[in-house]
């Protein structure tokens, strides 16, 4: 095994002094690129794999935790401006229970751990101070547990109650946020902070709670406040016109082509809120009274005697049918009371602010494109589309007007410019890599038929010797009979042109004596 491998190693390197300077320089090269990058895999391969051991570090943790795991030797990584330390996949439960069991990260939360240490000489103002500290912190730490937010500051106003006052002071709060790099907070990630900070205190309202951003930008401030209200509008109201704008712009896209028309919506919308009451009375059919009262009265006996006119009646008239002739007479009386229940209906109606007072849509339609094509149709689909209400006064106006392409026109041959410049520079650099592969092919192609030809050259001088010396040995074998006058001038030439082809051998060997001891060594390495 170890000559087998002796002479394979000797073999090539035999061949690469048989090399070129440009050859050799490729070889060395080359095999330079394959360690490099079998070193960078193999390390690539054999390097850990790296997760969070903790994430948005105080500058103190994480000071305290870097320096525990230089203690115990385990590898890591910061990142995250250094908030976020890194260690090892498979090391991270049992890293992190060590560090708990140190007591670290002592002071990433000052949430309600706070008040683990107060005792029995804490004064009330220091326990009304440390609760609200604890609170902020609590509410840092969530807020901060949100999507797109790095580090929150909360401040809370909480004023003292007033035992005999009839209205207390109201409790407000301060949150200043500070999102990723690149990100923005949504309106709806805006009320969500807004509402998770005014349920959290007790007796705190949402329209007492200001939020703004590290740049100083107001997000959300309490009612009265011009500018936040401002905002809150103007943004439904573009939200409005955006939607709409894109049904009329999808719509007429389908029809005319995209680039074809444009479409402007102005939207009004109403934001004051109205509530609006109205009672209803009635009586219900079918339930039987709550109180009901009857009563009668009968009469019957002798008339008045001669009285002209009649006999008074129980109501007080005289009867005509009583003659008052001493007759006998009679009455009846009969009275019924009823009191039913009255139902009353109350209906309570309240009008969110926010919607659509009046719509305004202007429609301009391509000249070119829209040759063949009503304007009052088109008037006709926008107002279907959009819901256009001519009572509440709404109004739409198409026109058809040429379109100026020329920033279009401009834009267009930018972009081929620049895809053509892209295409270019893609065709150079495959015609590069092209190059230099030809390049190395055509190097590894010179390489192999120079060997081949020295390897024709050896083989060659290896038969030429082999028959010089079969010819040298029959001379001898020759020499040993009686040689004839023209055996011995037949020799005598022969010497000489085997003087003659000796010293070209020895000539060979001195111009040639690396190649003169390659051949030699190949053939005792066959022989072995």
């Amino acid at each position: 095994m170890k000559q087998r491998l002796v002479h394979t190693l000797d073999r090539y390197r035999r061949a690469f002094v048989q090399f070129s300077a440009g050859q050799k320089a490729v070889v060395v090269v080359g095999t330079l690129a394959l360690l490099v990058g079998g070193v960078l895999v193999l390390r690539w391969a054999l390097s850990p794999d790296y997760a969070p051991l903790y994430s948005g570090l105080d500058p103190k943790d994480a000071a305290a935790v870097v320096e525990k795991l230089d203690t115990e030797g385990v590898p890591y990584e910061l990142t995250g401006g250094g908030g976020t330390i890194m260690v090892p996949r498979d090391r991270v439960y049992d890293t992190r229970l060590a560090m708990s069991g140190e007591g670290l990260p002592s002071a990433s939360s000052e949430g309600y751990s706070l008040l683990d240490d107060q005792g029995l000489s804490t004064s009330e103002f220091q326990e009304k101070t440390s609760y609200k500290r604890a609170m902020e912190g609590e509410l840092s730490a969530t807020i901060e547990a949100m999507d797109d937010v790095d580090t929150a500051v909360v401040h809370l106003a909480i004023p003292d109650k007033e035992v005999f006052a009839e209205e207390q002071d109201p409790t407000t709060a301060s949150v200043m946020v500070d999102t990723a790099p690149g990100e923005t907070l949504d309106g709806e990630q805006v009320q969500a902070i807004v509402h998770l900070v005014a349920s959290s205190v007790d007796g705190l309202d949402p329209d007492r709670v200001t939020l703004t951003d590290s740049t100083g930008k107001v997000l959300s401030a309490p009612d009265g406040s011009a500018t936040s209200v401002s905002n809150a509008r103007t943004q439904q109201t573009q939200e409005v016109q955006g939607q709409l704008h894109d049904r009329l712009q999808s719509m007429l896209d389908r029809v005319l082509g995209a680039g074809n028309s444009t479409v402007e919506v102005t939207a009004e919308l109403d934001f004051d809120k109205a509530v609006t009451e109205r009672t209803t009375y009635g009586v219900a059919e079918g339930v039987p009274p709550v109180r009901s009262s009857s009563s009668s009265e009968t009469y019957t006996g002798p008339g008045g005697g001669d009285q002209l006119g009649g006999v008074v009646g129980p109501d007080g008239q005289m009867d005509p049918l009583a003659t008052g002739n001493g007759g006998d007479s009679a009455y009846e009386k009969k009275e019924v009371t009823k009191d039913n229940s009255v139902n009353s209906e109350v209906e309570r109606r309240e009008t969110s602010p926010g919607a659509i007072k009046n719509v305004h849509v202007g429609v301009v339609l391509d000249a070119a494109a829209a040759r063949a094509i009503d304007p009052k149709s088109i008037a006709d689909l926008v107002t279907a589309t959009v819901g256009i209400d001519r009572k509440r006064g709404d109004t739409v106006n198409v026109s058809t007007l040429p379109f100026d392409r020329t920033a279009e026109e401009a834009t267009a041959a930018e972009l081929a410019a620049a895809e053509e410049e892209r295409a270019a520079a893609a065709r150079w650099q495959r015609i590069k890599y092209g190059a230099l592969g030809g390049l190395v092919l055509l190097g590894l192609l010179i390489a192999w038929l120079a060997a081949r030809r020295r390897a024709r050259a050896r083989t060659e001088a290896t038969q030429y010797v082999v028959e010089q010396l079969r010819a040298e040995q029959e001379l001898k074998q020759q020499e040993a009979l009686e040689p004839s006058p023209a055996t011995l001038a037949l020799e005598q030439s022969e010497l000489d042109e085997s003087e003659a082809l000796r010293e070209e051998l020895v000539a060979l060997v001195e111009r040639q004596p690396d190649d003169v001891a390659a051949l030699l060594r190949g053939w005792l390495v066959d022989r072995t």
